[in-house]
């Protein structure tokens, strides 16, 4: 996998975490499936899935309520499915180039964040199941904005928490929704090519 890193001369990083720190889009899936099983939910295919990829799970199951004509509260599913995928972080596998490069950046002493729409918690997790929590001077999860990916809050609270303007930072994400993110912030992007692709 190469990164297509831009040129310029950046004062501050920022990652998503999922799909593109971590391998954990597969865990993430098991997860969901493991969790709208026992209500008769099957209508979660693959491709939509990865279609979603860095919206809030809140707002998944509010989108598969709609599709599929359910009720589920999604505060409850959400909590559920988190728990069964903390069961399934010591699988986690780092995204090597990505994870090499963040490495660099930690060694140089370069302000570097996480910006996720997962929970504090599972963030926390991830990054501690690939042993690089540490490296991150920042972490903002859900908590920390009101409008998630697309919306530029989750990549704006990370440069606020860096101390850098947001147009001097380069961004790294997986999906289609986080670059849009990170765009509408005004930060150049790096996008992390599927691993699996």
């Amino acid at each position: 996998m190469n990164l297509q890193i831009p040129e310029g001369n950046f004062e501050g990083y920022v990652f998503d975490c999922d799909g593109t720190l971590a391998d954990t889009m597969p865990l993430h899936y098991e997860a969901w499936l493991t969790t709208l099983k026992p209500h008769g939910v099957d209508l979660f295919p693959e491709p939509y899935f990865y279609e979603l990829g860095g919206v809030p799970s809140v707002e998944i199951v509010r989108l598969l309520n709609e599709r599929n004509g359910l009720s589920l509260d999604p505060d409850q599913i959400v909590e559920q499915k988190e728990a069964t995928y903390i069961s399934l972080l010591g699988k986690a596998t780092p995204i090597q180039p990505v994870v090499d490069f963040a490495k660099k950046l930690h060694d140089e002493g370069k302000p570097i964040a996480v910006a996720s729409g997962g929970h504090h918690a599972i963030i926390r997790g991830t990054l501690t199941a690939l042993g690089i929590f540490d490296w991150f001077d920042a972490i903002v999860g859900v908590e920390d904005y009101v409008n998630g990916k697309p919306a530029p809050d989750p990549f704006l609270a990370a440069a606020c928490k860096l101390g850098v303007e947001p147009t001097r930072c380069l961004a790294f994400e997986d999906s289609d929704v986080g670059i849009q993110s990170a765009s509408s912030a005004g930060m150049a992007t790096v996008q992390v090519p599927d691993p699996r692709a």
